[in-house]
């Protein structure tokens, strides 16, 4: 009993020391993303258009819980990328002790249909052999292609999930991304796989229901094992409703396009998966109660809101 006190006010007495220090608590997981959507709590993301090792060090200490980095529009280019997550690792560590902010990469290849994801999903290899930390697929619009997306982020001794084959990844993806990720390549292979699929996952997945096809297909395609999250889009959804770009207050309040978004909002509930919308610092609040959990900005009000430390 003597030895379980005194280890007890050992801990209690690091646990000071550490908060005296100002040094940040050790994360419990490497994705910071995940770790906050597991506690129950809304994140928040920033944007960069593709960057190389300079842009990484400058976003290495953003407060946002990961990064998007765009890849659709912007230019596929591995190796600037590769010197991205280089970047974001001198910066480091993170300020709530991560080594990197989460990093989402949205990709050049869109999910139209089973066949685009097979001549293509070593697309989604290369960018995960990066260090990245979760993938954004746009215009999803059948779950036969989210299904192929998901099997190419896992490795073939993954455990097996039904509705899904074995994965695709192969030997001598995880050299650099282990590098990155800070922690030896056996644990690399254990760890890289989608959450919350996995519960010892790291990789967070998401689609954009973004058009009018894939709208018809949105409950089946968010119920695809391995898809965390989805949003649905309304710059992309109101060219496919709406035709010629209309100012942005029109797009929100037009009916068709409401209707889209509660569609996508309800599939993402009844699928139990994150639902992501813009957000500022006007709408966060009126947006979390809504059940949004994923946002592009009004990190400060939101955090307040929840009350929820950095």
């Amino acid at each position: 009993m003597r030895k379980m006190l005194f280890g007890v006010l050992l801990v209690a007495c690091a646990a000071i020391v550490s908060a005296q220090s100002g040094a940040p608590p050790k994360p419990a997981r490497i994705n910071r993303a995940i770790e906050m959507l597991e506690k129950g709590q809304p994140i928040y993301y920033t944007q960069t258009s593709g960057g190389g090792y300079e842009e990484g060090k400058k976003l290495a200490q953003t407060p946002s819980d990961y990064i998007t980095y765009d890849m659709e529009h912007a230019a596929y280019d591995m190796p600037a990328l590769r010197a991205f997550m280089r970047g974001l690792v001198d910066g480091g560590p993170t300020p709530t002790g991560h080594r990197t902010p989460a990093v989402i990469v949205t990709l050049p290849v869109l999910g139209l249909d089973e066949a685009s994801m097979r001549a293509n999903y070593w697309v989604i290899h290369q960018v995960l052999a990066a260090g990245v930390h979760g993938i954004l697929l746009c215009h999803t619009r059948v779950p036969e292609a989210a299904r192929l997306f998901v099997e190419a982020t896992r490795y073939p001794f993954a455990p097996k999930v039904a509705g899904l084959d074995q994965g695709l990844r192969g030997s001598g993806s995880q050299g650099f991304a282990a590098q990155i990720w800070g922690i030896p390549q056996n644990d690399y292979l254990r760890r890289a796989d989608p959450w919350p699929l996995n519960k010892e996952g790291e990789i967070l997945l998401g689609v954009k229901i973004e058009d009018s096809y894939a709208l018809a297909n949105a409950e089946k395609t968010t119920k695809v094992p391995g898809i965390a999250f989805a949003e649905w889009g309304p710059g992309d959804m109101g060219f496919w409703l709406l035709g010629i770009p209309r100012p942005a207050e029109d797009q929100t309040i037009h009916p068709d396009m409401r209707e889209a978004r509660s569609r996508v909002l309800k599939a993402t509930k009844d699928a139990k998966i994150f639902f992501l919308n813009s957000c500022n610092d006007k709408n966060v609040v009126e947006m979390i109660k809504e059940g949004v959990m994923i946002c592009t900005g009004g990190y400060e009000v939101g955090r307040k809101f929840t009350n929820t430390a950095r």
